[in-house]
C-alpha cells in the first residue's frame, strides 16, 4: 500500500519513502506495458479495454484533474479509508488516460499493415545487405558479398536494438516529463495557495 501510495501521489503529499529509491525497472516496465497495447492494436486491430481512444473529452479530463491534483491529494492522510480508495482510483485513472494518450501517438507510427510486414521486412533486409555489399565490392573483390553481408547483419541489428530501445524509453520520457510537470504545479500551488489557507494539510 506504502509503495501504491508513493507512486499514485509522488514526493509532495505521500509520506512513504518511494522517492528515496530507485524506479529504473518500474520505467522499463512502464515501457513494455505501452509497448505491449501497442502491438497488441497493430497485430489484432481492435482496441483493449479502450487504449489508444483518445479525444478532446479525454484530454480536458486529464487536464482538469492534473489541475486539480494538489486539492485531490494534500488532505489524504486526514480522509477516511473510502476517502483514500478514491483518491488513488482518480489517480490510476490519470495513468489509465496518459497510457491511452501514449498509445494514441505511437500507434500512427505503425505505418505498415500487418499484412504486409513479412515482405517489408525481407525486403529491408534483402536492400541493406545488398547495398552494404556494393560498397565493399570496389575494394574487396571476391569477399565483398562475405564483407557486405557481415555488415550489412550488424546494421540491422544495432538499428533493432535502438528501435527497441526507443519504444521503451519514449513512453518512459513522457511519463516522467508529466510527472515533472505535475509535481511542479503541485509544488506551485502547495507554495502559494495550500500552505497559506490550509497551514494543517495532513
Amino acid at each position: 500500500m506504502d509503495y501504491l501510495e508513493g507512486l499514485l501521489l509522488g514526493r509532495l503529499w505521500s509520506d512513504t519513502d518511494y522517492e528515496n529509491r530507485k524506479h529504473f525497472g518500474l520505467f522499463v516496465l512502464y515501457g513494455l506495458l505501452v509497448d505491449a497495447i501497442v502491438l497488441y492494436r497493430y497485430i489484432l486491430g481492435r482496441g483493449l479495454i479502450g487504449f489508444g481512444s483518445i479525444g478532446p473529452i479525454h484530454i480536458a479530463v486529464f487536464t482538469l484533474l492534473s489541475i486539480a491534483n494538489p486539492f485531490i491529494c494534500f488532505r489524504y492522510y486526514r480522509m477516511p479509508i473510502w476517502g483514500k480508495i478514491g483518491i488513488l482510483l482518480v489517480k490510476i485513472f490519470k495513468v489509465y488516460l496518459l497510457i491511452s494518450y501514449t498509445v494514441s501517438l505511437l500507434l500512427p507510427r505503425l505505418t505498415v499493415k500487418v499484412d504486409d510486414l513479412q515482405d517489408f521486412l525481407v525486403g529491408y533486409l534483402n536492400s541493406t545487405l545488398e547495398k552494404y555489399t556494393e560498397k565493399f565490392q570496389a575494394s574487396a573483390g571476391s569477399f565483398s558479398t562475405v564483407l557486405g553481408v557481415l555488415a550489412g547483419g550488424v546494421s540491422v541489428v544495432v538499428r533493432v536494438l535502438l528501435l527497441l530501445l526507443a519504444a521503451i524509453v519514449i513512453p518512459s520520457l513522457i511519463f516522467l516529463l508529466v510527472k515533472l510537470v505535475q509535481y511542479a504545479w503541485d509544488w506551485l500551488i502547495n507554495t502559494l495557495v495550500i500552505k497559506r489557507f490550509f497551514p494543517q494539510r495532513r
